[in-house]
């Protein structure tokens, strides 16, 4: 804990300096004071805090949609040969195209707001929960699924009693990281196709060169990804205990 706060002090004093120095512009490098001053203004009397909203719940529905559709995939891919040998290769070949790209595809077709957004934010962490679902159930003590079977165990009592249970840490640190992806899949897309939250008050206020204002709503959108991953990280440890 100790670590990262050096390191985060010692970036910052340099940034300071760097800045205050006038070897970078501050309309290019702002200095952290300056950040940190807006960044009370805009809390304080800004509203700042009425755009974490809108990107929270984007991300919270595409996490979970993208989640509803990789979780059961995943466990087909896991438990039918067949299946992983149909789908593995097209599940591969869609990362070829980052999720953002489809970004405007998404826009033609949905239209604007929070359907293509959350659409797009589903496609963003599809992977990595799908990929996460997988490694957790193919890495299963083999002589723990063969003990249960041997006991009896069906398909559904191994999938609820054993596979799941032990797949557990691993679906949850896929759900963690697809979270930290859906946020920004969710600024992205307010970037793209409109919305009322972080993405959108950074694109304007870009549109206004107002630098300050930019490096404030980014330290809020770093604030709210931490957060989340933090609160996700501890639940995972309650629920290993």
């Amino acid at each position: 804990m100790v670590a990262p706060l050096i390191l985060g002090g010692f970036v910052l004093l340099v940034w300071e300096a760097v800045s205050r120095s006038g070897v970078v512009p501050s309309f290019f490098l702002p200095a952290p004071s300056a950040i940190g001053v807006r960044l009370v203004e805009d809390l304080t009397t800004g509203g700042l805090l009425g755009y974490v909203g809108p990107t929270l719940v984007e991300a919270a529905l595409g996490c979970l949609v993208g989640a509803v559709v990789a979780l059961p995939l995943g466990y087909l891919v896991f438990r039918s040969a067949r299946a992983a040998a149909a789908l593995e290769p097209y599940i591969a070949a869609s990362q070829a195209v980052p999720a953002v790209a489809l970004a405007p595809l998404l826009m033609l077709w949905l239209g604007y707001g929070l359907v293509p957004i959350v659409v797009l934010c589903a496609l963003t962490v599809f992977f990595p929960i799908l990929l996460a679902t997988v490694l957790g159930l193919r890495t299963l003590d083999p002589d723990v699924v063969a003990a249960a079977r041997l006991d009896g165990a069906g398909s559904w009592q191994l999938l609820r009693l054993i596979e799941l249970p032990l797949a557990l840490p691993a679906l949850l640190t896929g759900l963690r990281n697809g979270f930290t992806l859906s946020v920004t899949g969710a600024v992205v897309g307010e970037f793209v196709m409109g919305g009322q939250g972080l993405g959108m008050l950074v694109a304007a206020r870009g549109d206004s060169a107002d630098t300050v204002g930019i490096f404030a709503a980014l330290v809020v959108l770093c604030a709210l990804a931490m957060s989340v991953y933090g609160l996700l990280s501890a639940l995972e440890r309650r629920l290993e205990n």
